[in-house]
């Protein structure tokens, strides 16, 4: 069968993919526009199959939620290079991934893929991930994943280090929320209060620095009110509600956050590819 230069433009505009590829496919299947399709996609597989244990040291977190909304969500999607985390389709499916969660509430990466696109109608979520490696010819994969309930905000850091921040609240707005967020990818705290921190930590950091100050020769009846004084510190540097704000040191962000009537009350920092980063 004759396959002519509009069934070919036409199927590469629906899939993206090069002519040469699309005239092929067209000539297997004697010019079934979805046999086609179809064709296309198992190709894409066994490209896949055959590629699927490069290393995917890139990518960008997908974050879904608002301000008064029932729940939101983090995406951690890895890939191959750095330009494809700028590809608009590629930041479309990490955004998908995590709206995907957010209403979800599944527990596995399968699960996730197994959900229904948000952007792409009548396609699930490895559908619309596998299309775009079938037109990008890079692997992609879910990595970390983190869901809470009611309001939530957050923020993506794309230049340099990649962070994604997540942050479940009461009250406030969404630009507070943001804010609240982009401290915590700067400052990297590691607990939201003091009680969150190891009791184990905290009792070790104390007793080294009593013992410090006991070398140092300071008299013992005031040697806990410096160490109190000292801890106060320690807290500063490691707690998100002792933290000085970022655009406004006179405060700390849990005065800040009262101040503006929003409550903190967990949040999830990630850089990108790693286990490290904070979840509390």
């Amino acid at each position: 069968m004759a396959i002519t230069a509009e069934a070919v433009r036409n199927l590469r505009s629906e899939t993206g993919l090069p002519m040469m590829d699309c005239k092929k496919a067209l000539t297997e299947c004697n010019g079934d526009a979805e046999a086609a399709k179809a064709w296309l996609r198992e190709r894409g597989a066994q490209v896949l199959s055959k590629r699927g244990d490069r290393e995917t040291s890139f990518g960008r977190f997908g974050i879904y939620g608002a301000i008064g909304g029932d729940y939101g969500a983090i995406v951690e999607l890895q890939c191959e290079s750095a330009p494809v985390t700028n590809n608009d389709e590629f930041i479309q499916l990490c955004n998908d991934l995590a709206e995907g969660l957010a209403k979800s509430g599944v527990a596995t990466a399968e699960e996730l893929l197994a959900q229904p696109s948000p952007s792409k109608a009548g396609m699930t979520l490895a559908e619309q991930k596998d299309d775009l490696f079938n037109r990008i010819r890079e692997v992609f994969n879910v990595g970390r994943m983190q869901r809470y309930e009611g309001s939530c905000g957050g923020y993506c850091h794309n230049a340099g280090t990649v962070h994604g921040v997540l942050i479940q609240v009461e009250g406030g707005t969404d630009e507070l929320a943001k804010d609240i967020s982009m401290h915590i990818a700067a400052m990297r705290p590691a607990a939201l209060s003091v009680e969150d921190l190891s009791a184990e930590d905290v009792e070790r950091e104390r007793s080294a620095l009593r013992d410090a100050a006991l070398q140092e020769g300071k008299p013992e009846n005031i040697v806990d009110k410096m160490v109190d004084g000292r801890m106060r510190n320690y807290f500063a540097d490691r707690v998100l509600l002792e933290q000085p704000y970022v655009k406004d040191d006179s405060q700390t962000v849990g005065k800040f956050a009262a101040a503006n009537g929003i409550q903190v009350k967990a949040f999830v920092h990630w850089e990108l590819g790693g286990s490290g980063g904070s979840n509390v």
